[in-house]
């Protein structure tokens, strides 16, 4: 009982900030039966319109797993592409969003230019792929948004799959893939890591990568001082503050405390809404922290550690794309993670464009993207440019 009353006032806090943004969802009954509690089960539906070429889409409201093992309420938007479903059932390709914001109303699926924003997505329906778009926790719903917390981005993404196949009509099969662009790069490399153990009735066929986040460390310290790598430490360090409890006080200067809370109140629908944040930003400086080095300090050391993934099973394909312009995620972090994922025996097409930077490097190279997933659906042999594959 205590279960669904939790389940219940989660799903009535979501309506409520739904409500906000004149989002209606249609509830499903196994809720009110108390039978939907699974991962990935469906809470709501609610048909979206502006889907392209034809296909139907759904905005969604699903479970998930948080932190401590409850049962949290995860929004997303499935598209189903038209025609017949083929033998077996559809493929699924879950996409994971870049940085959007930090708090609920930054949901991709609320935002105006959302089926824009899904890289490759007309190319995925135009194959027949049904796919999944997680909100990730906190993003459209009321709890804090775990932001580039790999576990909890990981569970969102796989049970945005789930969800996908309980769609009435959707004619969903089990085997799917993921494709992601930077937050949503590591939110694919955690899907991957978690796969086989969280998921194991799904059959992963490969991971897609642009820019992923890999070593935190890096990405906190080398970038600090820029516009972009003040932005990601501000948030990362607004929502561990209040997921992990890490101290907010104990590493930032109290004159700085107002600049990250405005940065935290603003969405990332397109690449021109960071100058809208270029306001707030020049209000941070370098020495906005009151450590030398964020990531020498405990919890932080450890937390970006722990979010900074390792090497997928060797048996999963990777496709990483990254722009050698990038003054974010830097290429000479991405090509140490490929190097890793070499040495541990994955099969791995790294692609990497000159004169791109972070915000387009997952527009410019969706289309090899798409083409790579639909050679693991098709079941070819994974190309590999790792010396000796």
């Amino acid at each position: 009982m205590r279960a669904l009353k939790r389940l219940s006032a989660a799903a009535a806090g979501l309506r409520l900030a739904a409500a906000l943004v004149a989002v209606v969802f249609s509830v499903n009954p196994a809720v009110a039966a108390g039978t939907a509690t699974a991962p990935g089960a469906l809470i709501s539906v609610q048909p979206m319109p502006g889907a392209p070429d034809g296909a139907s889409a759904y905005r969604i409201l699903y479970n998930s797993v948080g932190f401590s093992g409850e049962q949290i309420p995860v929004s997303g938007v499935v598209i189903v592409p038209k025609g017949p479903a083929p033998p077996g059932g559809r493929p699924i390709v879950a996409w994971a969003h870049p940085t959007t914001g930090v708090v609920s109303r930054c949901a991709p699926s609320l935002a105006r230019v959302f089926f824009a924003s899904v890289q490759g997505l007309r190319a995925m329906l135009a194959r027949g792929y049904i796919v999944a778009a997680t909100d990730y926790p906190g993003l459209g719903t009321p709890e804090t948004h775990p932001y580039l917390v790999g576990i909890s981005e990981g569970r969102a993404v796989l049970d945005s799959v789930r969800a996908a196949r309980l769609i009435p009509g959707a004619d969903a099969g089990r085997t799917f893939a993921v494709w992601g662009h930077s937050q949503g790069g590591q939110a694919a490399l955690y899907a991957g890591l978690l796969a086989a153990r969280y998921a194991p009735e799904l059959h992963l066929l490969g991971i897609a990568a642009a820019a992923p986040a890999t070593d935190l460390r890096t990405l906190m310290t080398d970038d600090l001082g820029t516009g972009g790598g003040n932005n990601i430490t501000a948030m990362t360090i607004w929502s561990w503050s209040r997921i992990y409890r890490a101290p907010m006080e104990a590493v930032v200067a109290p004159q700085a405390v107002p600049v990250i809370d405005r940065l935290a109140s603003l969405c990332i629908e397109r690449w021109f809404d960071m100058l809208i944040r270029r306001g707030p930003t020049l209000g941070l400086e370098k020495s906005f922290l009151k450590v030398a080095n964020l990531a020498d300090t405990e919890p932080w050391r450890r937390l970006l550690a722990e979010n900074s993934p390792g090497p997928l099973s060797p048996d999963i394909p990777v496709f990483i794309a990254q722009g050698a312009a990038d003054g974010l995620v830097r290429p000479s972090v991405t090509t140490a993670y490929v190097n890793t994922l070499c040495q541990n025996g994955s099969k791995v097409r790294f692609d990497m464009l000159p004169g791109v930077g972070h915000a387009f490097i997952a527009r410019d190279v969706a289309g090899q993207a798409v083409a790579w997933i639909a050679s693991r659906f098709k079941g070819d042999r994974p190309p590999s440019d790792c010396s000796g594959s």
